[in-house]
């Protein structure tokens, strides 16, 4: 059975449609749990350790022994939430979730609020995943289909789809997480004169460079982030152009409880990462996805990694190394490319 959320159905024509397209999501559902392998990432382990299960709720909850959360809270679309590394007890997600599907973009259009007040529907999949599809609408003119993969202990895997119902231009899909406030210290992998000998290295975002920061891939992606589609309404952004990404990674570390929250995704997946200066209320980081044309009919991927992992793994080291992250993300990268 497919899981609702979003508006209250009074349309019966909207129903209707809705209702088709869960028909069609489920007639292709076999195929899409085929589609993992294809992504690049094997699931070694697909012990109900590393499944999602779900409840009477709408919700799909989870619990590795390091991770334990949820799903589609109240059977909304709000990302991974109730989030707590369970050998700490530390809560991991704000007021909104990890892996939340926010603003949808073109060409200097934004498309209403957020993507978390559409309807959805959602389903368990054979191999503990969850699969949430939004379908597309007179004011959408898209599909998307998100599917959530408990890979390791550790580690939650997100790969979006996007088929078009029509041409979009530079197509945006800007994925929002929200930390707790036991998190308050950003950094993103950046090329950046200010890093010591103008290496790469992990740049934290402070307050002197300005209140919204954002880190492009390169110069050809300016164009997107300045076409006016931050000038809509309701809640427009003015964002610092801040220096080129070193590649798509960036991090929110609790240093307290000697915490990182690692996000990271390939290079040709998402085109820019975004993020509050330290300490900010919204405790938050978005990936930019996709960044390209799409045309009716056609189908595109993206992907990202959440990795939350404790103190140095000697004995002698207590804060993960800035090292171990890139080494964690190119081994990312390899699985993919695998």
């Amino acid at each position: 059975m497919f899981r609702k959320s979003g508006w209250i159905w009074r349309n019966n024509a909207f129903n209707v449609t809705i209702l088709n397209f869960a028909a069609m999501f489920f007639v292709n559902f076999v195929a899409e749990t085929n589609t993992y392998a294809k992504s690049g990432i094997k699931v070694e382990n697909q012990s109900a350790k590393f499944a999602f299960s779900s409840n009477d709720k709408g919700e799909y909850l989870f619990d590795t022994g390091v991770l334990r959360g949820k799903l589609r809270p109240d059977g909304k679309s709000l990302g991974l939430s109730s989030l707590i590394h369970v050998p700490s007890g530390v809560r991991l997600n704000g007021r909104y979730g990890i892996f939340s599907f926010y603003r949808i973009f073109t060409n200097n259009k934004r498309y209403g609020h957020a993507a978390w007040d559409w309807p959805s529907v959602s389903k368990l999949l054979p191999d503990g995943g969850v699969q949430v599809f939004w379908p597309g609408g007179k004011d959408h003119p898209f599909e998307i289909t998100a599917t959530y993969r408990l890979t390791e202990e550790t580690t939650v895997d997100l790969e979006t789809t996007v088929k078009a119902q029509k041409d979009l231009q530079q197509f945006e899909v800007f994925l929002a997480s929200y930390f707790h406030e036991s998190f308050p210290a950003p950094y993103v992998y950046a090329n950046a004169k200010s890093q010591k000998k103008g290496k790469l290295g992990f740049m934290s975002a402070e307050k002197s460079f300005g209140n919204w920061q954002m880190f492009p891939r390169d110069k050809n992606v300016l164009q997107i982030i300045l076409d006016g589609r931050w000038e809509k309404e309701p809640n427009p952004v003015k964002w610092v152009i801040m220096p080129y990404l070193a590649a798509p990674v960036c991090v929110r570390r609790n240093e307290g409880a000697n915490l990182a929250m690692i996000l990271m995704a390939p290079q040709e997946d998402c085109f820019a990462i975004s993020t509050p200066y330290r300490g900010e209320g919204h405790y938050s980081l978005y990936l930019s996805l996709f960044g390209r044309d799409v045309k009716a009919g056609e189908k595109v991927r993206s992907r990202c990694r959440l990795v939350v992992l404790p103190k140095g793994v000697s004995k002698r080291t207590t804060v993960i190394s800035d090292r171990q992250i890139i080494e964690l993300y190119q081994e990312y990268i390899k699985q993919l490319d695998g």
